[in-house]
C-alpha cells in the first residue's frame, strides 16, 4: 500500500508541477499581451472600453417563474417528495464534502450544480432525480421519438438567470403535470427516457450560444423543407458497335465553336458572381448581432455515448428542438459537469476549443473526476503489473476492506414512476398547439381531432426572412375519411397538390390542379393495383386529355385524346361531351404475336375518317411496318354496299406475305379497327364523366371533411361506447337477476301459484310449511348421505382387513406396503365423514331456525303471517 501512495503521490506532484509551469506560461503569454495593448491603446481609449464593458447588463427575469411552490399543489405528492431518507441524507453529506474539496482545489471553476431544491423545497440530489422509465409506447422506443415527445409535450421557461443553474430542479412528474420547464427539466425528462430505453445517456450542465439557450431557431433550416438526396446513377458507357452507321462529319468551325464556349463561359461566371454577391448580402443580413454573454450562458442538454443501442458515435441531443449535434458543434462551448442516475462526474478538460478536443472516456480520473467510487465506467490502471504484486494475503484483505468503506451506492430515485396517459401522449403539445419559428419558414402542430378537418401540422416558407411573402403552404392531415394525407399550395402559380392515402373512394394519390373548375389543367394519378383498368396518370388540358396505363391484358400503356370546340346547342346537359378530333393509342410488347402484326400505335383521325397503324419493330429490323386505311361511306348514294378496293388500305410492309396483300385480311382489320374505334370513344367519354365526378366528390369530401374513429377508440367513439353502456347495463341486470333467483327460497314454491294471484294467508301459511319441510328433508337426506358414505368406508376396510388376516402368511413386502397405506387412507376418510356428519347434526337445528325466521321476515309473506306468530 505504501508503494502504491508513493507511486500515485509522485504522478500527481509531476502533474501540479506540468500545471504550473502550463499556467506561468499563459501568465507571461498574458503580460506581453497586455503591454502590447498598452502600447498601442492610449488612456482614452482604455477608458472608453472599460465604460462599455460596464454598460453590459445581465438580463435577469424580474417576474416569478411559471412554475413556483405556490402553483404546485404539494398535498398530493408521495413522502419522498417532502423527505429526505438517512441513505439521501449521507450522500448530500458527501456532495457537500465533494464540493468543498473542489472549491478548494479548484477556487477559480463556478460552484457545482449537485443538490438543487426540488418543488417541496427539500435538495435533492440530481442524479436521484432521474428516474430511468420505459414508456408503453413504440414511438419512444428510439431516441429521435422520445426527444421529439419532450420537445412537442413542454412549453420552455427561460432559466432566472442565464449565467447560473437554476435553484431548484423539479421532478419529471411534476413537469409532466403542468407541461413546463427549463432546459435542466427538459434534459431530466429525456435523460429518463432514454436510460429506460437502453441508452447511456447523461445529463450535462455546461454552456451554450444564444441561439441554442433561447431556442432561437430563425436562422436554422426547417426540417420538413429540406429535400432528401437523390442518388445520380452514373450512366453506363454504351460501347459502339462495329458495323454501326458513322456519324456524319462535322464541318463547323472549331474557332466558332471556341469563342462560343468561351462567351457562355463568361455568361456563367457573371451569373456565378451575382449569385455569390447575392448569396454574401443575405448572410451578411441574417448575421446574428455580436452577444456579450457569449460563453457565460449556462444550459443542460444530453450526451449520449456509444456503445449502448448499437449507437455507432457519441452526440449531443438539445432538448428544446430534439436535433442531434455532433460533438463537434459550435453551438456547444463547454461542459462543466455532467450526470446520470448512478454517478456525477467534473470535466477536469480544456473548453477553449468548445468541445471539439473533449474525450468522453469518463473512465479516465485525469479527465473526468467522478463523486462516487461505485460506477460502472471502467477505470483507468496507474500501476503496472510489474511493478506492483500483493503477494500478501493481509494487504489484500486490508485493501478491499478499504475500497469497500469508500464505495456508496447511489440512492435509489426519489420522483414516482414516470406515467404517460394515452390521452396526453396523443395530445403532445399544450393546450394541443405548438408553433416553431425557423429561417423563412414556420411550422404550426395540433393534436389529432382539435381540428374539424383533421389538420395535424401546417409548414409556411416565405421568400424573405421577416417572413412576410409567403411562397408554399403545406398541410398534413390525419383520420380523414377521404384518405387525404398532404395538400401543398404553392402562392406564387396557384397550383394545389393533393395526397392521398391508399383506400380512396375513386383510388386517387396525387391530385394536381389550379381550379376545381372542369376542363383546366390538372393531373390525376392513381393507385393502379386497385382500379381494374390499371390506369395510373390522366394529364388533361382544355382541349386535351391524356392517359397513362400499367398492367393491363391487352397491353395498352398509353392513350391521347384530342378534342374539337364545343358544339353550342339551344339546351345544354351535364351529358353533352366535347367532340372527339384525334384518339392516340399506344401498346407494349405483346410476346404472343408477331412484330409484324402486334399493333405499337394506332391513330384514329375521326375528323379525316382515317385510321393510321404502326406495328412493332422486329430486333433484326431498322423500320417497322405501317397501314392507313380510308374510311369511306360504307353505302353510295343509291344506298348500295360499297366492296373493299385497294386504294382504302395504304401499306408498307419490310417483309410483305401473301395473306396481307389480301383484300379480305385488309378488309377484316378495317373492321375491327373501326369497331375499336367506336370503343376508344365510348372511353374517352366515360373518362370524361369520371372527371366531372371525382371533381365533384372532392367538393364534397372538401366540404364535408368528415374524420374517422377507431372502432378501439373508447373516449370519441359514440356508437362504441353507447353500445358498451348498454351491454353493461345489460350483462349487471341480468347478473342482479340470476343472483335473486339462487337466493329465493321460496321461488320453487310460488312457481306453482298461478302467476299474478295475489297470496292469501292459508296459501302463506302452507308455503312456509311446505318450504320447511323441504328444507327438512333436504337436511335427513344430506345426514342420511354421509351416514351411508360412512358405513361403506367402514365396512370395505373391515373386508380389507379380513383379507389381510386371511393372506397374511403369502403377502409379500409391497403387498404389505400397498395394504398399509390403503388402511391410511380409509382411516383418513372415515374420520372426515365422522367429523363432517357429526357438523351437520349440531347446525341443522340452526339452519333450520335461521330458515324459518327468514320466512316470518319476508316481505312477501310478513304481513299474512302476522296472525299466526
Amino acid at each position: 500500500m505504501e508503494v502504491l501512495r508513493e507511486k500515485v503521490e509522485e504522478e500527481e506532484e509531476a502533474e501540479r508541477e506540468e500545471a504550473a509551469e502550463r499556467a506561468e506560461r499563459e501568465k507571461a503569454a498574458w503580460q506581453v499581451e497586455v503591454r502590447l495593448e498598452e502600447t498601442t491603446l492610449s488612456p482614452e481609449t482604455l477608458r472608453e472600453l472599460e465604460r462599455k464593458v460596464s454598460e453590459i447588463e445581465t438580463p435577469v427575469l424580474t417576474g416569478p417563474p411559471v412554475i413556483t411552490k405556490d402553483t404546485i399543489d404539494i398535498s398530493s405528492l408521495p413522502l419522498s417528495y417532502k423527505t429526505n431518507t438517512p441513505k439521501e441524507e449521507h450522500l448530500l453529506q458527501v456532495a457537500d464534502d465533494f464540493s468543498r474539496q473542489y472549491s478548494h482545489l479548484c477556487p477559480d471553476r463556478v460552484p457545482l450544480f449537485l443538490h438543487p431544491l426540488n418543488e417541496c423545497e427539500v435538495p435533492k440530489f440530481v442524479s436521484t432525480t432521474i428516474r430511468p422509465t420505459l414508456m408503453p409506447y413504440p414511438d419512444l422506443y428510439n431516441w429521435d421519438g422520445c426527444a421529439q415527445f419532450v420537445a412537442d409535450f413542454l412549453t420552455v421557461v427561460p432559466l432566472p438567470d442565464p449565467l447560473k443553474p437554476p435553484p431548484s430542479l423539479y421532478s419529471s412528474t411534476t413537469v409532466l403535470r403542468y407541461q413546463k420547464g427549463n432546459c435542466f427539466d427538459f434534459s431530466t425528462l429525456l435523460c429518463s427516457l432514454l436510460i429506460g430505453s437502453g441508452y447511456d445517456a447523461y445529463c450535462v450542465n455546461g454552456y451554450g450560444s444564444r441561439d441554442l439557450c433561447h431556442m432561437d431557431l430563425t436562422r436554422e433550416v426547417c426540417p420538413l423543407t429540406v429535400k432528401p438526396k437523390q442518388l445520380v446513377k452514373k450512366q453506363e458507357r454504351v460501347l459502339p458497335k462495329k458495323y454501326a452507321v458513322k456519324p456524319p462529319r462535322d464541318l463547323s468551325s472549331r474557332f466558332e465553336q471556341e469563342q462560343e464556349l468561351k462567351r457562355q463561359q463568361q455568361i456563367r461566371d457573371q451569373e456565378e458572381r451575382r449569385l455569390r454577391e447575392e448569396e454574401e448580402r443575405l448572410l451578411e443580413a441574417e448575421k446574428p448581432k455580436p452577444d456579450p454573454l457569449h460563453g457565460l450562458r449556462v444550459h443542460c442538454w444530453v450526451l449520449v455515448l456509444s456503445g449502448k443501442r448499437e449507437v455507432p458515435e457519441t452526440f449531443f441531443i438539445d432538448p428544446f428542438t430534439a436535433r442531434s449535434y455532433s460533438t463537434k458543434d459550435d453551438n456547444f462551448l463547454g461542459i462543466e459537469s455532467l450526470w446520470n442516475h448512478k454517478n456525477y462526474w467534473i470535466n477536469m478538460q480544456d473548453c477553449w476549443n468548445c468541445c471539439k478536443d473533449l474525450i468522453f472516456d469518463l473512465g479516465d480520473p485525469v479527465r473526468w473526476e467522478f463523486m462516487l467510487l461505485g460506477t460502472d465506467k471502467p477505470n483507468l490502471s496507474l500501476i503496472d503489473d510489474d511493478d506492483y504484486e500483493l503477494n500478501d494475503d493481509d494487504d489484500l484483505d486490508n485493501l478491499g476492506k478499504e475500497d469497500e468503506d469508500k464505495s456508496f451506492d447511489m440512492p435509489h430515485s426519489w420522483v414516482e414512476q414516470i406515467d404517460i396517459s394515452p390521452e396526453a401522449f396523443e395530445t403532445r403539445c399544450p393546450n394541443g398547439k405548438k408553433v416553431i419559428q425557423y429561417k423563412r419558414a414556420k411550422v404550426e402542430k395540433w393534436a389529432p381531432y382539435l381540428n374539424s378537418n383533421g389538420l395535424v401540422c401546417r409548414l409556411t416558407t416565405y421568400e424573405d426572412f421577416e417572413c412576410t411573402k409567403t411562397l408554399e403552404v403545406k398541410e398534413w392531415f390525419q383520420n380523414r375519411e377521404d384518405r387525404l394525407e398532404l395538400k401543398h399550395v404553392n402562392k406564387i402559380t396557384g397550383l394545389n397538390i393533393d395526397y392521398f392515402k391508399p383506400g380512396h373512394q375513386q383510388a386517387l394519390r396525387v391530385h394536381s390542379y389550379k381550379s376545381m373548375q372542369p376542363e383546366m389543367d390538372r393531373v390525376m394519378e392513381f393507385y393502379e393495383s386497385i382500379r381494374v383498368d390499371g390506369l395510373i396518370k390522366r394529364e388533361e388540358t382544355p382541349m386535351t386529355m391524356t392517359e397513362y396505363y400499367q398492367g393491363r391484358p391487352d397491353f395498352l400503356s398509353y392513350r391521347h385524346i384530342n378534342f374539337g370546340p364545343r358544339v353550342k346547342k339551344l339546351a345544354l346537359s351535364s351529358s353533352d361531351s366535347k367532340p372527339v378530333v384525334k384518339i392516340t393509342e399506344r401498346f407494349l410488347r405483346n410476346p404472343a404475336k408477331p412484330a409484324d402484326e402486334d399493333i405499337a400505335e394506332r391513330v384514329f383521325l375521326v375528323a379525316e375518317e382515317r385510321i393510321q397503324l404502326r406495328y412493332h419493330c422486329r430486333d433484326d429490323h431498322i423500320t417497322a411496318s405501317k397501314r392507313e386505311f380510308l374510311r369511306r361511306t360504307e353505302v353510295d348514294s343509291k344506298g348500295n354496299k360499297i366492296i373493299m378496293t385497294p386504294d382504302m388500305c395504304l401499306s408498307f410492309e419490310v417483309e410483305p406475305m401473301e395473306h396481307t396483300k389480301r383484300l379480305l385480311y385488309q378488309y377484316q382489320t378495317m373492321m375491327q379497327m373501326k369497331n375499336e374505334e367506336k370503343q376508344s370513344r365510348h372511353l374517352a367519354w366515360e373518362s370524361e364523366l369520371e372527371v366531372l365526378e371525382i371533381l365533384k366528390l372532392r367538393e364534397e369530401e372538401e366540404e364535408a371533411h368528415t374524420l374517422t374513429i377507431s372502432i378501439y377508440d373508447t373516449r370519441r367513439n359514440e356508437k362504441s361506447k353507447e353500445y358498451r353502456e348498454t351491454m353493461e347495463r345489460v350483462m349487471h341486470e341480468e347478473h342482479l337477476r340470476q343472483v335473486e333467483t339462487q337466493l329465493d327460497y321460496l321461488a320453487p314454491f310460488l312457481a306453482q301459484l298461478p302467476p299474478g294471484e295475489k297470496l292469501t294467508r292459508w296459501q302463506a301459511v302452507r308455503l312456509k310449511d311446505e318450504c320447511l319441510s323441504d328444507f327438512k328433508q333436504r337436511l335427513i337426506d344430506k345426514a342420511n348421505l354421509i351416514q351411508a358414505r360412512f358405513e361403506k368406508e367402514t365396512q370395505e376396510l373391515q373386508k380389507k382387513q379380513q383379507w389381510y388376516q386371511e393372506n397374511q402368511v403369502t403377502l409379500t413386502s409391497e403387498d404389505e406396503d400397498q395394504y398399509l397405506s390403503y388402511c391410511s387412507q380409509a382411516m383418513f376418510r372415515i374420520r372426515i365423514l365422522e367429523q363432517r356428519l357429526n357438523r351437520h347434526k349440531e347446525l341443522a337445528p340452526l339452519k333450520y331456525l335461521a330458515l324459518e325466521e327468514k320466512l316470518y321476515k319476508d316481505p312477501r309473506l310478513v304481513e299474512l303471517l302476522k296472525v299466526f306468530t
